[in-house]
């Protein structure tokens, strides 16, 4: 039997929609699963019990039939709510009040969404690790910085959470906690109320358990009605395997991994191809470093300035001295890279609908 922790969003809002259970219902099998799990996996910073049921509660009283109705939802640690506290993963903010609501905090309650509370992020979701385990293996990472909101989702605490990402903060812990990662189109999903990192990169991220869950999030966030997924045929997919100029870093279960996935979706009908990327693209990584440092450091510097201490030494050695080199010609130089290569892979998706590569981040894993 499936327990009510253990449904989907889509098999949550049909169920309530169908008067077969409650939001009511649903928090509290949510909750007493996060009592249970909790001292293993530490995915929440904030967490208040009262609350989520108080939001249940309303949403059951109100009859409602939003297209999250009742759907207990994750919020990484850096995206505001006007009812709990966001510390953006640093003692620095710890107990800071916002005002008002994200915008995807805001669109989330506006389609019967329950804010279950805030997920455990990095500092400044960035290098220095929070909390979290991973909730498969509580000896290994979660994956950063939306380690909170991965684990939620892989431990069967929450069906949805949002995340972040600058560099691979949503996909990677997705994968750690064996979860499905869904990254937009940067400015598909609004990042209004959300900590900024480096805003060339900033995306809202979303975490769940089915890719249906993920389109029906999708569509809440950026305001469209309802509507299925296109029925998709393997034969109909075009899939480039791009090794990339990661592959040499990559180990040999990564390796044997993808090579034994990409003859799996040849079996099974897709039409698979290697593609050798343009050498260019290996620039990508370094042009990343020099443009996300330059943003990052200067939107920290209230607390460069007035809480140096407090910050921890990974992030003063790391990303914010780089910041601190990265001078506005380097920094205009590496867009103009960025902007190249964009370009390049433009023409590569041209005969392809999918590409399967190694995501390896390197000697700097930056989030």
């Amino acid at each position: 039997m499936t327990h009510l922790h253990e449904l989907t969003a889509t098999e949550i809002v049909q169920a309530i929609h169908g008067g077969r259970t409650t939001a009511v219902a649903v928090a509290e099998a949510c909750l007493l699963h996060i009592e249970a799990r909790e001292a293993d996996v530490q995915a929440w910073e904030y967490l208040d019990p009262g609350l989520v049921l108080e939001q249940a509660f309303a949403l059951d009283r109100a009859g409602g039939k939003g297209p999250l109705q009742g759907v207990p939802v994750g919020l990484k640690d850096i995206i505001d709510t006007a009812d709990m506290p966001t510390a953006l993963g640093t003692p620095i903010h710890a107990g800071r009040r916002p005002t008002i609501d994200a915008a995807c905090t805001a669109l989330t309650r506006r389609a019967g969404g329950i804010i279950m509370g805030k997920t455990v992020t990095t500092e400044f979701a960035n290098r220095f690790p929070g909390k979290s385990r991973n909730p498969h293996d509580a000896a290994r990472t979660p994956g950063g910085s939306s380690s909170g909101s991965g684990a939620a989702v892989g431990a069967s605490m929450v069906p949805l959470a949002v995340g972040t990402q600058t560099t691979a903060s949503t996909i990677r812990p997705a994968s750690f906690c064996g979860c499905v990662g869904y990254v937009p189109s940067r400015g598909d999903i609004r990042t209004f109320g959300v900590m900024e990192a480096a805003a060339s990169f900033d995306t809202v991220g979303l975490i769940a358990r089915s890719v249906e869950d993920i389109n029906l999030f999708r569509n809440v966030l950026i305001g469209t009605p309802p509507a299925a997924l296109p029925e998709v045929t393997m034969n109909e997919a075009r899939i480039g395997f791009a090794r990339t100029g990661f592959w040499n870093e990559c180990d040999d279960d990564t390796k044997a991994f993808l090579e034994g996935f990409a003859q799996t979706l040849a079996a099974d009908g897709a039409a698979v191809s290697e593609v050798t990327l343009p050498a260019a693209l290996d620039e990508v990584q370094e042009a990343h470093r020099w443009v996300s440092s330059f943003e990052f450091v200067r939107n920290r510097t209230f607390e460069i300035d007035h809480h140096w201490e407090r910050i921890s030494s990974a992030l003063r050695g790391g990303r914010i001295q780089d910041g601190m080199d990265c001078t506005f010609e380097l920094y205009g130089e590496s867009r103009e890279t960025l902007r190249r290569c964009a370009a390049l892979l433009d023409d590569v998706f041209k005969d392809y609908d999918v590409l399967l590569t190694p995501a390896v981040a390197g000697k700097r894993p930056w989030a």
